[in-house]
Formats: C-alpha cells, structure tokens, sequence
C-alpha cells in the first residue's frame, strides 16, 4: 500500500521579495502566542497579514520541536477538503475510518508545533471547527491564522494587523529611519529603477502618496512599479485623482477598501489587453501555476494565442500583479488573493468566459495527469511527484468543476480515476477516497471510467472498517470491467481484490489470487506498476508462507523488470520483500542490505507507508541480529511514523505480530528502563533524523548522559520545562527571566547534550526520571 512522506514543501512559504520591518507587530505576535493557543491576524485585503504571520511563525520556530507547518486555504473552496488539506500539511496519511477531523486530532495529540492556517475568510465553518479540534483535542498544537474576519471562538485572540505607518508629509523627515511605508516604497520602486533612493527632496512626496494610499502594502508596491515611467510627483497626481475619482462612490465602502480599489483599478487600467484577459482567465488557477499552464488555460486560439500569454505575462509580473516563485519545473507565478478575487470580478462581467477558463483548466489538468500516469513506471517519478504537488489545488479545482458543473461528471470520474498512482503511490488516500467517492456518486451509469475509480477506492481501502467495502468495490469493479471488455481494467481491479485479501490476513487465498495473475502475464494495457506490483505482493504472500527461496526468485525477475525501465517505487517494494525473504531465511546481513536499500528509494519518492513497514522490518532484523538497542530505537522511529498513518498498522495479524515481536524480544535482552530509554530516542527523531540513523552502520543510540559539561541546577529547570512543552517564553515567564536568557539555557543544553532539538531534551529528561 503506498503513501507519502512528510511535504517538503508544506513548511513557510518562501519570501521572494524583501520583508518591510515590522518590529511591533512581531513582538506583539510572538507574545499572544507565548500565552495563546490560536491568535488570528484580521485586518484588510493588501495589508500583509500572509507575510507577516510567515515571520512571526518563523521566529518561533524553536519552540515547536515537531517543527512548524503551512496551510494556505484560498485555493479552497469546499469546506470538506480543509481537515483533508490539513493533514496534509502536517504529513499525516490516515487509513482509518474515523471522520477526518477527528482522525487529524488522533494523529497530532502528542505533538507540539504550529500550524498557519492563511486565508480563513471564505471558509471560517470549517476553519474554525479545524482550530477548535486542535486546541480541544491537544495539548501541544497551537494555531497562527490569518483572516478578514475573526474565526469566533472563545480561545481565539486577535492581533489586528494595521497599515504600515507614515511619518507627517509635513513634519519633520530628516530622521535616518525613514519608517516602513517609506521604505517599502523605496525598495519596490529600486526593482524597477534602479537609481531611486529615498533623499531630502523627494521625502515629503513619497510621504504624502504612502498617506494617500493609507500605508496599504499592496496598495504601495502596485504603484511603486509605475516608477518605471513615472516621477514620485507625476505618480502622486495619477493617484490624488484616482482617489478622488473612487471617493465618490458609496459612503458605505470603508475608506480602506476604496483606497485598494483604485490602486488595483488603475493597474489594471494600465494593462494592454491581452494582460487584462490573461489576468481575468488565470484567476481560475488556484495556487501557483507554471507558464504552460497559464498558455493553456489562458489561451484561446482566437483573441489570445500562446505567445501573447507569454508577454502577458511578463508584463503582468512587472506591474506586480502575477507573483513569481521557484517550482519543481522552474518559474511559478501566481496571484494574491487579492488580485485573484478582482480578476474574477472582471471575468465574470465577460458573457461564458468564466465556464469556458474553467473548462481549459479542467482540460488541461486532465492532460497532465495523463502523461503523468504514462511516465509513472519509468525514470523522473521523483520529478513527478514534485509536479502533481505543485498542482495540487489546480487539480482540486478541475476536480470541484468536473462534479459541480452540469454535464461534467464523467470528466471528474475520468479524473479522479487517472491520479490512482498519485493518491496510492504519493499523495494522500483520504483525499482521493473523497473525491471518488464524489465521482462515483455523481456518475452511477456503466463506464470504463467507472470500472477504474471503483478499484481505485477499493485500493485506497486501508483499515479493518474498510477493507469489506473496498472488497465488494474490487469485485464490482472487475465484473464491470469484464462485462464492458476492458480487461486491462479487469486486472487492476484483480490486484485490489488480491491485496485486500492480503492485508486481511487470507495468506493463502491470497497467493493463490496473485500466482493466478502472474501466471496470465500481461493484458494490453495494463500499466506496468500495476504489473510489477502483483509479483511484489506475490513475493509478500509466499514469504509470509515461510517459502522464501520462491519469493526470491520473483523478486529478482521484477528486479529487472523495474531497472530496465529505471523505476524506483515499485522497485523499493521489491527491495523489501527481498528483506522480508531473508529475513525468513534468518540471513540478517542480507536482509538488512536490501531493507537499507528499500528505504533510500522509498524516501527518494516519499513513500511514507513504504518507510513505516521498511522501519519494521529493519527493526525485526536488527532484534534478531544482537543489536536490540538498535531495534528499539527503530522501533520507536517507526511508531512514530506509523502514527501519521495506523499505529494499529491496518489490524494486520502479520504486521501486528511481527512488531510486537521485536517488542518483546528487545524489552527481555535490555530491561525495562534502557528499553524505555531506546524508544523514547527513536520517538523523537524527526523523519531525516531516523533515516540517518537507520541507513547507518550499527552503533548504540546517542548517550542519554551529558557529552560535555553537567548541566547546571538552572539547565536542569529549563530542560525539565522544555521536556513539558514550554517554549522559550513561557519558560522565561515561569522562572522570571528575559526571554534572551531562556533562549541561551536551550542552546548551552542542546550544547552540552550534543543534541540538535528540543524533542532530544525532553527525550533525555524523560529517560532520567
């Protein structure tokens, strides 16, 4: 069964322009979450409140051992993806059948981090019940979000995030800080001519449009970029009558929300054509997008055509409309929430253009899937991975329009039905049963389309609750199949069955299903994971039978198969049954060669439930093989993983029995108090952390005394407060010290520990007592 790891890319987003100082603002964050549980950063569209609370997380970072997490919701639309998003976020890859937010709350009760949750506003129901969960459901999981309105709950505090601030037009200017508004004027109009600087002379007028702009950062850096053309005199006329222009609309719409208006207003009035159209159709694009993607769905062949997209686009990144960031493939561009809601606005004023965007982006992400699912047995799955993750809510997106727009919904089955590999191999089960669940609801009638998101679902299938109605869909999606004559469809569905069968603990039914299948040889069109895939679980199946020189024998010839078309996933399946084998043959050298070689490939493509059973088994190995010191460790690290996905690892008799086995076995040769000691070690180690330490040669887990110097009486205090979840705040407000002198007790520990992260102290803590 495949999963996948931890995102790489789930953490704070990256700062692609330079950051405007705001001290007060910082301080002000950072204290509300020393003391609070959810602070909520409310304020304006353009006022800043995404990088802000960026930096805020980043400075207190340190405080939260299981690290901090990103969630950006405005790609969002339906309520029930957030909890599903939100595990995704926190690399949680749940099989249960427990409601999702309840599963989530499972998952991160023991853990302390941060989760940002940006861009609330559109969905508060449902980003609420996530913060609520969380906080009543945890004790070391506090959430940063940010919103236009306050989420509601009674443990929220709100920080308001104000204009940046501007210094007197007619005051006195001649101190050396010029202030943040100031500043951030400076910097942006630098970007584009790279001679301005801020001087006595032209101080007051800069001053006087920051003002007239209300400190608004969006507001500032869209006029900033007509410094390309403009004086800052010429600039403030340009705007001193846009804002009159506005002013004189409805009293009701606050001063604010006029003064962003006719900033965008007149950038957009300042775009050629063809940037105007392209602004208004990418606004379909949720996230980031690349330029093929914005050429496809912008492009129309008659009033656009792909290369005007092209300079569109750049002059849409000059004006500082389209925002531009590294992707997996290169350049990414996209659009804030801002903008993006105007563009709509103005998409929606041109009679079916907002249907037919729509309609090409669906298309388009069809495609690409496609090509994905084509290219998935072969070299580059890394690369793919990385692409579909950078896609991610644009295929939410072509997903939500598929099933919600008439006459769609045998595309979203279509859909839903070629990303199998990515829910499967590298993406999140959960979600994928979400939205095939949708598909097959919405689409009843007898398709091929059908026959594949039935065996799919049923593949997703991974927890006893499950695993009966994932048999019945494996079957009915086989029979369907048949009935329909496709019987490339009829053996993937054949496959589910087969390895429902197996993670139900029907070992013998099991091998005689895949020895069958095997037996047939290949289908026209049947994809070549899936192939590969029924000789690993054949592999699985007769070594579990105790015949592993059979096993072998399989393995090696779907060794081959995997190297002549270089791939790697199916191939770290073959690695570790390979293990498995020897593992019964008792040849623990080899078994743990090929074990350590199936988790390099696994974490190459982020297979997290191939890393959980890899783990398992490397800690059986090493039980086995007079390193049981090792084995706990391992252990421990693979509890830990296995909590991201079923610590009761499916119900599966095999994997159960096998786990605690190693248990029993490491707790009789150590004893209790150094098994306790092990475990708590490899608990605590993040996911890099245990993969260093299971890809290395043997050695005894770190010391759970000092390397260096004792720890003084003061050390002591503050490692006993690290090991309750304090962070360095609280820990100054409880011992009455300056934060700074907190801050430098955690490093003279982690110093003397010789350890890297807080989850080490409160580990050593724990093994002292």
């Amino acid at each position: 069964m495949g999963g996948s790891a931890p995102r790489p890319d789930c953490h704070l987003p990256v700062e692609t322009t330079s950051f405007v100082d705001r001290r007060n603002e910082l301080a002000e964050g950072r204290e509300l979450l020393a003391r609070a549980r959810l602070v909520t950063l409310t304020g304006p569209g353009g006022v800043g409140k995404t990088r802000l609370a960026a930096r805020i997380a980043a400075r207190v970072a340190r405080a939260f051992p299981e690290g901090v997490r990103f969630l950006p919701l405005s790609g969002l639309h339906d309520p029930a993806l957030v909890p599903l998003a939100a595990a995704d976020a926190l690399g949680l890859h749940d099989h249960s059948a427990q409601p999702p937010l309840d599963a989530l709350v499972a998952q991160v009760r023991d853990r302390r981090l941060l989760l940002v949750v940006d861009n609330c506003e559109h969905l508060l129901p449902a980003a609420a019940d996530l913060a609520a969960a969380l906080l009543r459901g945890t004790t070391g999981v506090r959430v940063l979000a940010t919103s236009r309105h306050r989420l509601g709950l009674t443990e929220e505090h709100l920080m308001d995030v104000r204009p940046l601030p501007v210094p007197d037009p007619d005051g006195d200017l001649s101190a050396a800080d010029a202030g943040p508004a100031l500043t951030l004027f400076a910097d942006r109009a630098a970007a584009v001519d790279p001679g301005f600087r801020l001087t006595p002379a032209n101080r007051a007028a800069v001053a006087r449009l920051c003002r007239r702009l209300d400190g608004l950062p969006l507001a500032i850096e869209l006029a900033a970029v007509r410094m390309r053309v403009l004086s800052v005199e010429q600039l403030l006329a340009r705007v001193d009558d846009r804002y009159r222009l506005l002013s004189a609309g409805s009293p009701a719409v606050p001063p604010r929300h006029r003064t962003l208006r006719a900033a965008v207003d007149w950038s957009h009035d300042l775009c050629t054509p063809h940037e105007r159209l392209v602004w208004a159709r990418a606004c379909v694009l949720a996230g980031s997008f690349d330029l093929e993607t914005a050429e496809a769905v912008c492009a129309d062949g008659e009033q656009v055509r792909p290369h005007d997209v092209l300079a569109a686009v750049a002059g849409l990144v000059d004006k500082s409309v389209l925002g531009r960031e590294p992707g997996p493939d290169g350049v990414r561009y996209r659009l804030l929430d801002t903008l993006r809601h105007y563009g709509l606005e103005r998409l929606r004023e041109l009679p079916g253009e907002e249907d037919a965007a729509r309609r090409r982006q669906r298309d388009w992400m069809q495609q690409r899937a496609a090509a994905c699912e084509r290219a998935w047995f072969g070299p580059g799955q890394r690369e793919t991975v990385a692409r579909l993750r950078a896609d991610q809510d644009n295929l939410r997106a072509a997903l939500d329009y598929s099933l919600t727009a008439p006459g769609e919904t045998l595309a979203g089955l279509r859909l839903a039905g070629t990303l199998w590999f990515y829910w499967h191999a590298c993406g999140a089960p959960r979600e994928g049963r979400h939205w095939l669940d949708r598909a097959l609801d919405a689409h009843p009638e007898p398709t091929p389309e059908r026959a594949r998101a039935l065996w799919v679902s049923a593949l997703l299938a991974g927890c006893p609750e499950d695993l009966t109605r994932g048999r019945r869909r494996a079957q009915e999606a086989a029979a369907l199949a048949r009935r329909l004559g496709d019987e490339a469809e009829a053996a993937h569905a054949e496959y589910a069955v087969g390895v429902i069968r197996l993670f139900s603990d029907d070992l013998t039914a099991a091998l005689d299903h895949f020895r069958a299948g095997v037996a047939r040889g290949r289908v026209p069109g049947q994809h070549l994971s899936l192939v590969g895939l029924d000789r690993v679980e054949l592999a699985c199946a007769l070594s579990l039978l105790g015949r592993a020189d059979q096993a072998i024998a399989v393995c090696e010839e779907t060794r081959r198969l995997c190297e002549a078309h270089g791939e790697e996933w199916v191939l770290s399946y073959v690695l570790r049954m390979l293990a498995l084998a020897h593992t019964v043959k008792r040849d623990w050298p080899r078994a743990e060669r090929h074990a350590r070689e199936a988790l390099r490939r696994k974490l190459a493509v982020h297979d997290i439930v191939g890393i959980g059973l890899t783990l398992d088994l490397l800690a059986q190995i090493a039980g086995h093989h007079d390193a049981p010191e090792r084995a706990v460790v391992l252990l421990g690290g693979a509890d830990r993983v296995w909590a991201g996905v079923d610590r009761d690892r499916w119900g599966s008799a095999a994997l159960g029995t096998a786990r605690d086995g190693t248990e029993t076995r490491a707790r009789a040769a150590l004893g209790a108090p150094a098994f306790d000691r092990a475990y708590a070690h490899g608990a605590a180690l993040t996911l890099p952390g245990l993969a260093g330490y299971a890809l290395e040669e043997h050695r005894p887990p770190e010391p759970e005394r000092p390397r260096g110097a004792p720890l003084t009486r003061r050390e002591t205090q503050v490692a006993q407060l690290v090991a309750e979840g304090l962070a360095n705040q609280q820990i100054a407000d409880r011992l009455v010290i300056a934060r700074r002198t907190a801050e430098g007790h955690v490093e003279r520990i982690l110093s003397k520990l010789g350890f890297s992260n807080r989850s080490q102290i409160a580990a050593w803590v724990t093994a002292q007592r």
